[in-house]
């Protein structure tokens, strides 16, 4: 057990070390921001993937499974 834990305490300061260096911040992004960053990737994918059809397509599926 002892060994795990000190695996474990290595690993958490790398961690630390890497979110210092590069300026990660613990809690929570606002959800316009998150928002934000998403949409471009959303939109490369709806564009990579056969457009709005492909999307509502599969809106609607995820929709039928939970029972809307």
């Amino acid at each position: 057990m002892a060994h795990m834990a000190q695996r474990t305490d290595l690993r958490t300061q790398g961690r630390k070390a890497y979110d210092a260096a590069f300026g990660a911040r613990q809690g929570r992004r606002h959800p316009l921001v998150a928002t934000a960053m998403v949409l471009p990737l959303a939109a490369l994918l709806v564009v990579a993937f056969g457009g709005w059809d492909a999307v509502v397509t599969q809106a609607s599926s995820v929709g039928v499974m939970l029972g809307r």
